[in-house]
């Protein structure tokens, strides 16, 4: 049971992923003044979807709350490591050999 919660989950994150590509189609086509009404009625059918795959989900057995893609979001920025520099060489060390070194050319 626990391999279809998961892939119920998966398919609800796949289409929410979908959902946010034909959301900017929809305002980029606003934004020019274009029909929007065949992605507005896939974005729809989309919702319809979703809302199946959640019902399906909570029958299944899923209970835990299914984060909002704003929340999946900031939280994957969170979760990104911060770069950090390499430190500063230490300059009293250059012109010392390390063990095993040697001042021959090859």
């Amino acid at each position: 049971m626990d391999n279809k919660i998961n892939e119920i989950r998966r398919k609800i994150s796949t289409l929410r992923a979908e959902m946010s590509l034909v959301e900017a189609s929809i305002r980029d086509q606003v934004n020019r003044d274009l029909d929007c009404s065949e992605a507005s009625y896939r974005l729809m059918a989309m919702r319809a979807e979703v809302t199946e795959l959640i019902g399906r989900w909570k029958a299944a057995g899923g209970g835990e709350r299914l984060p909002t893609v704003r929340e999946r979001l900031s939280r994957s920025f969170a979760d990104r490591a911060v770069a950090t520099g390499k430190p500063a060489p230490d300059k009293s060390d250059k012109g010392r050999l390390m063990p095993g070194q040697s001042n021959a050319r090859v």
